[in-house]
């Protein structure tokens, strides 16, 4: 085995120590996801990109790419004018990353009949009120 090869397999995202898991996470969570395959489209500044991952908070957004920048999957570049010009775009680990990730997004959203199917069949076989509050 070269040096390389055996770098990689000693991370074990099963293993609670292995430093790949708060990557993961970075990755695989709500606003990650959106964030990466949102700037797979294109290089864009906060607030577009605020905008076009609705939902997201100022802050868990800036907190999203910070984690993001942290693991090399994003590059935030600050221009020095005023007012302040920063953009965010992927690096190629960011790219590789958000085309994994869109072709899961894309799994999810051509299955969703099958899911909205689902989910019916189970709250019916449930009650209607198993769920109080959720939708």
């Amino acid at each position: 085995m070269n040096q390389v090869t055996e770098q990689v397999d000693a991370f074990d995202v099963f293993s609670r120590d292995c430093p790949s898991r708060p990557t993961l996470e970075h990755v695989t969570g709500r606003w990650g996801i959106l964030t990466l395959s949102a700037l797979a489209e294109d290089t864009l500044r906060f607030n577009a990109l605020r905008r076009r991952v609705d939902g997201v908070s100022e802050k868990m957004l800036s907190q999203t790419l910070q984690a993001l920048e942290r693991d090399g999957l994003v590059i935030r570049d600050a221009q020095p004018v005023t007012p302040p010009h920063v953009e965010y775009r992927l690096t190629p680990l960011g790219q590789e990353t958000a085309t994994r990730l869109l072709d899961l997004i894309h799994l999810v959203e051509g299955r969703m009949p099958e899911v909205l199917a689902a989910r019916g069949r189970y709250d019916e076989a449930r009650g209607a009120g198993w769920q109080r509050g959720q939708k």
